[in-house]
């Protein structure tokens, strides 16, 4: 599917119809929240990822070229961030890599799937970014096996510090959405 083919205002509203939940929720920083957008309940839609990859896409190009760099994988963070960086890896021919919260105690005991080199360009991408403290803890993983990450791409940013974190952090930082494309004006 092309970048053409997905209509923006479109997906935003079919995430929204599908993860948007109202209520009292605690995020992963610790806040509390009226609302949840719940990454699993569009992550494992395929009608929803095929319309992703393609902007996921676009959004690698426009952060190569303000790094002025290619990047040779893209990575995710377990769980959340698997199945987009799948989808994107599929769209752009990139291989990927997948980030473990913490090493495995078992097998090869990595924290890290998937091959990285030394000096790897790499792009994060990311499910739903509130602060950038997932993102930027999976960013310290692949720093810590030698990749050199460019940034990081969230489907959606809640506008809560996570762009802020990010680029703090010297990275480069995209969304696909902000809340307020899936119609959340909190």
């Amino acid at each position: 599917m092309s970048t053409a083919a997905v209509n923006r205002a479109s997906l935003a509203k079919s995430i929204a119809d599908v993860a948007l939940l109202r209520g009292s929720f605690t995020l992963r920083s610790g806040k509390t929240s009226r609302y949840y957008l719940d990454k699993y309940l569009f992550s494992t839609r395929p009608e929803l990822l095929r319309q992703l990859a393609p902007l996921f896409s676009d959004a690698l190009a426009r952060l190569e070229q303000s790094a002025n760099a290619k990047a040779d994988r893209l990575a995710g963070a377990e769980l959340g961030g698997i199945p987009l960086v799948t989808a994107t890896s599929l769209h752009t021919g990139l291989p990927c890599i997948f980030v473990r919260n913490q090493k495995k105690d078992y097998g090869t005991a990595k924290q890290l799937e998937g091959v990285l080199n030394a000096g790897d360009k790499i792009v994060l991408v990311e499910d739903v970014a509130t602060t950038g403290g997932q993102a930027l803890e999976a960013v310290k993983s692949l720093r810590d096996a030698g990749g050199r990450v460019l940034g990081v791409i969230a489907t959606i940013d809640r506008l809560e510090g996570a762009r802020e974190n990010v680029e703090r952090d010297g990275l480069l930082f995209e969304a696909l959405f902000t809340k307020r494309d899936l119609g959340v004006d909190e």
